[in-house]
């Protein structure tokens, strides 16, 4: 449960995460991924956020025993970093290992409403 004093990005980043969590209990496993796919868009600017989406879909891709996605997370946990740094980042990319790790993405209205608010 989020908590008051929480920024609206670390908010969202909590609901988000716990709706994953959810979701991925109830068997809803491609509700769980778009869950997380939201979080990495909304965490990817800040460094460790965006490390942590990383190392969740990298949780995830092991509990399902998806070895090319938790490799794929691998590849994504090495490089994020270095796009942080750099600011080189695929704005709005889902973070998933079906894209392209350097490819931008268009960013869904609502999230967009929250990058935002948080800039603001």
């Amino acid at each position: 449960m989020p908590d008051n004093n929480m920024s609206p990005v670390a908010a969202f980043l909590a609901l988000e995460y716990q709706d994953a969590e959810k979701a991925a209990r109830a068997g809803r496993i491609d509700q769980a991924w778009h869950h997380l796919e939201r979080a990495h868009i909304v965490a990817q600017t800040r460094l460790l956020a965006h490390c942590r989406s990383h190392w969740t879909m990298l949780l995830f891709a092991v509990r399902l025993g998806d070895w090319r996605e938790g490799a794929g997370q691998i590849f994504r946990l090495a490089l994020a970093p270095l796009g942080n740094l750099t600011g080189r980042l695929p704005v709005g990319n889902s973070g998933r290992a079906n894209v392209s790790a350097f490819v931008a993405m268009e960013i869904p209205s609502d999230l967009r409403s929250i990058l935002d608010t948080d800039s603001e």
